[in-house]
């Protein structure tokens, strides 16, 4: 496993839509290690492919206060989504910001594991907002461009 490189907001590769996988093979399984990794080491609660340069449909999370419980998504798309929350977010690409985001509070993922083998998973407040945040990734949106009014400065013990 190693640590990649977080693209930071105005990187071009944060703008581009990114591709679905096909097959997954070690450098899939390796980039998965890696972004875990790189997730756990930045204290995040998830990334995208494309935050570490690569455009492909993959995203990893874990809101879990102990970090052990990941969640890998290949090729990830939001089937339902159902009320709504609105509160801070911020993203690895874009430290010591934050911005208040309005997202669904529970949605339901379809997606595929790394056998690729599709699964289900529904996801409710800080889990649903991983989730749409990581696939607005994918699909070239930074938060950023959802923030309601401005963004703002935040230490590392609040983010």
């Amino acid at each position: 496993m190693a640590l990649r490189r977080i693209r930071r907001l105005g990187d071009p590769v944060l703008q581009k839509v990114s591709k679905p996988v096909t097959e997954v093979n070690h450098k899939i399984v390796d980039l998965v290690h890696d972004m875990l990794e790189t997730m756990y080491t930045a204290n995040g609660v998830g990334l995208a492919a494309p935050q570490v340069g690569v455009l492909k449909r993959i995203v990893v999370v874990d809101v879990t206060p102990e970090g052990n419980q990941p969640i890998v998504m290949i090729n990830p798309e939001i089937i339902a989504a159902e009320g709504s929350q609105t509160g801070d977010e911020g993203c690895l690409s874009v430290p010591g910001m934050a911005g208040t985001v309005t997202r669904p509070n529970e949605v339901t993922v379809r997606a595929y594991d790394l056998s690729m083998k599709p699964f289900e998973i529904k996801g409710t407040e800080l889990l649903a907002r991983a989730f749409c945040h990581e696939i607005d990734h994918l699909d070239g949106i930074v938060y950023v461009e959802k923030v309601e009014g401005r963004l703002h400065e935040v230490n590392a013990e609040e983010s």
